[in-house]
């Protein structure tokens, strides 16, 4: 790789005027006028000790974890922090009823101790590179309404020489709806290791109650480690691998913070959609997300009874459970808000100024005409597709039994590729012990299937179900359908090969088409699938066409519109910088929250009554005798969590929280109630991150954990 010299200072030259706070700015797209605002709040690095190629960067330091999280370095042997809920699945994996560790806190007091997290991965970006030229010089080859459909094949052909023959992972994703495109080179690695979480009681405190909300006492972190070859590079676990010397690594902050400090986060956000039209922010309202709300809380409930009933269960299902209902609650929150915030209102305001600006432009003038005829057809089939997605594949088997529709079409080919198969029927072992072995729970699951099934019959368009159910319920009489929808659901349950892993894996090893279209759950399975693929997956598949390019010339259009306005690209899984201060809120009349939260609030809180509000003996014992070693702020108090204006969203999960010198301060790891419209619309009154403080957590290490070996691993700032 050629020797280049990028720094944060590049070419734009526009006028900020978007929020300080608000954006989530690509680090090599962060321009000398952002530079000088975050001077102006505190900032005190450098741009190239933001972000640089050839020299050790904060980039370097931060990590895309396990594919969903963000997670930061903090020593210089690959020790890595990120949230308690991105490491979950892992401890959960990594527990059992007789050594549970989720449940009870696990500290490895020792390198020989920590404990090999199995399928868990992260990522460094090595570098980010615009590459927009050259992609639209590729995509012109297409007709321009069909350009955007081809970017990802196009993408791939341009990332492939930055892979290095599998030395990096390398892909190109496209920006402010297709307008541009960068390229982002990966290095991952794969022998990653449990070193310590505090018990669930502590990682998971306030659970779904607090969920989205302020005042926060979770202490939401957990520790991992990186371990490489004996050239510091990426290797399969072995028991000879060493700890990773990282280029970079965060010194940690025990200085505390100040309301109205400076605050800066660097993470993986997954996705926002701030350039939505007010016709998806109605829809989003009015029908997709009551209906994932209904679906989840159904699901969450029957999972529920059956964790509850047994530790092993509760195990197995804990990290699903987790995220379902995390995203469950935030579907409330985005509607309430959305509705509260008037975003409908907002935004239809901003459509009517576009619509006024580009009545003269033929390239603009008829877009929303017709998006809105998209629309009318989309909305009669948007609701089915949900169905299908967050119910009738809510359930574990349904979901597996869907995966053999590749593997029928290529039996029922006349002249079928036997090497396909074999490779087909390979992919269906390994889901079956990697997703539905893992994840199936006979109760919870049959009953998902009865609950969904029958909420499928009474609120999808009788017009829209697959034969099979048309038929099954004609046979039904008036008061007995869910008697016959159980009845139904206990036979397919009880009769198909999926759920004896001898007879699955004996027919995988010679497939055969009769096996899969005798099988009851394989059919059920098929019948809503095959119903959607064959009937409406055309009328989705259009609209999302459709909706893509005028997406893209509507982006187009609204910076034509404003070229003297600093936009910033939707988040999309790539690294982003985000600059914000630590701050207060008033989110109501007479009601102010303070900018942080102490260890004595825990106590308040503390319901024996409730798992979700259990307080450790031993931390009810520190707070007793104040043994709180050098982890106190200036109050006495052990600070817990506190607020930032930064502008974040999924996939930021985990993400370092930094001051004006480049110290960790904390871990951001939750958005707040009144601001949950924010990945449609910033709201730059209300948004807040509510961030883990860095000495809460070296507090739980320290002084409940005993893993001092870890703290002195770490470069204090006192």
């Amino acid at each position: 790789m050629k020797k280049q010299i990028l720094t944060l200072i590049t070419f734009i030259a526009f006028t900020i005027t978007t929020f300080a706070d608000e954006g989530m700015w690509l680090p090599l797209l962060v321009g000398q006028k952002n530079y000088t605002q975050m001077t102006q709040m505190g900032l005190k690095l450098s741009p190239q000790q933001l972000y640089d190629i050839n020299n050790a960067s904060i980039k370097d330091a931060v990590i895309w974890f396990g594919g969903g999280c963000t997670g930061e370095v903090i020593s210089n042997e690959g020790l890595v922090l990120t949230n308690h809920h991105c490491g979950y699945d892992a401890i959960a994996t990594l527990s059992t009823p007789e050594n549970n560790r989720l449940a009870n806190g696990f500290w490895a007091l020792d390198k020989s101790q920590e404990l090999p997290a199995q399928g868990l991965s992260v990522a460094f970006l090595v570098r980010m590179e615009d590459v927009t030229e050259k992609m639209l010089v590729e995509l012109a080859k297409y007709p321009a309404d069909s350009q955007l459909f081809y970017a990802q094949k196009e993408g791939e052909k341009i990332a492939k020489a930055a892979k290095e023959d599998g030395k990096y992972e390398a892909f190109v994703k496209d920006m402010f709806k297709g307008n541009q495109f960068y390229m982002f080179v990966m290095e991952r690695y794969t022998d990653i290791r449990l070193v310590g979480t505090p018990p669930e009681s502590i990682g998971k405190f306030g659970g779904d109650t607090d969920n989205w909300m302020w005042p926060r006492h979770t202490g939401d972190f957990s520790i991992f480690r990186i371990y490489t070859n004996s050239n510091n590079k990426p290797a399969a676990y072995s028991a000879s691998n060493v700890p990773f010397k990282p280029k970079k690594y965060f010194p940690v902050s025990l200085k505390g913070v100040e309301n109205g400090d400076f605050a800066m986060i660097f993470g993986f956000p997954g996705r926002t959609n701030r350039y939505e039209t007010s016709m998806g922010v109605k829809l989003a309202i009015e029908q997709t997300n009551p209906a994932i709300v209904k679906l989840r809380t159904k699901r969450l409930q029957l999972m529920k009874e059956q964790m509850d009933a047994n530790t092993e269960v509760r195990l197995q299902l804990a990290s699903r459970y987790a995220q379902i209902a995390n995203y469950w609650k935030y579907y409330i929150g985005q509607t309430e808000q959305l509705k509260h915030n008037k975003v409908y209102e907002r935004k239809f305001a901003e459509e009517e100024i576009f619509k006024n600006w580009g009545a003269t432009n033929p390239s603009y003038t008829s877009i929303f005409g017709q998006l809105e005829k998209e629309y009318d057809i989309f909305k009669k089939y948007n609701k089915h597709q949900v169905y299908l997605g967050e119910g009738i594949r809510g359930s574990i088997l349904v979901a597996y039994a869907s995966a053999f529709l590749d593997l029928e079409k290529e039996l029922l080919k006349p002249m079928a590729d036997t090497a396909k198969i074999h490779a087909l029927a390979q992919v269906l072992k390994f889901r079956h012990t990697s997703f539905y072995k893992a994840l199936y729970n006979k109760e919870s699951d049959k009953e998902i299937m009865v609950a969904t099934l029958e909420m499928y019959y009474n609120d999808i368009d009788k017009a829209q179900h697959p034969e099979m159910l048309t038929k099954l319920m004609a046979k039904a009489k008036k008061g007995k359908e869910t008697e016959l929808i159980n009845k139904t659901i206990e036979k397919i349950v009880s009769k198909t090969i999926i759920t004896d892993s001898v007879k699955l894996f004996k027919f995988l090893d010679k497939p055969n088409l009769k096996t899969i279209q005798k099988d009851p759950a394989i059919q059920y399975a098929f019948a809503f699938a095959k119903n959607y693929n064959n009937n409406y997956k055309k009328y989705i598949d259009a609209f999302n066409f459709a909706n893509a390019n005028f997406g893209n010339k509507y982006m187009k259009g609204l910076m034509e519109m404003q070229p003297n306005k600093y936009f910033y690209p939707d988040a999309n899984s790539t690294m982003r910088c985000t600059y914000g201060n630590i701050k207060d809120y008033s989110p109501k009349d007479a009601v102010h929250y303070s900018h942080f939260t102490t260890l004595k609030g825990i106590m308040e809180k503390e319901d024996p009554t409730s798992d979700e509000f259990v307080v450790p003996t031993k931390l009810k014992e520190l707070y007793k005798n104040k043994d709180y070693g050098q982890y106190a702020g200036k109050d006495g108090e052990v600070p817990v969590g506190f607020l930032t204006t930064n502008d974040i969203t999924g996939g930021n999960s985990g993400s370092p929280v930094i001051n004006a010198n480049g110290e960790l301060i904390g871990t951001a790891f939750d958005g707040n109630w009144e601001a949950m419209s924010g990945d449609i619309a910033f709201d730059a009154q209300f948004k807040r991150t509510i961030c883990v403080d860095i000495r809460y957590t070296l507090f739980i290490i320290d002084k409940l954990g005993g893993a001092t070996n870890l703290i002195k691993e770490m470069t204090l700032i006192k």
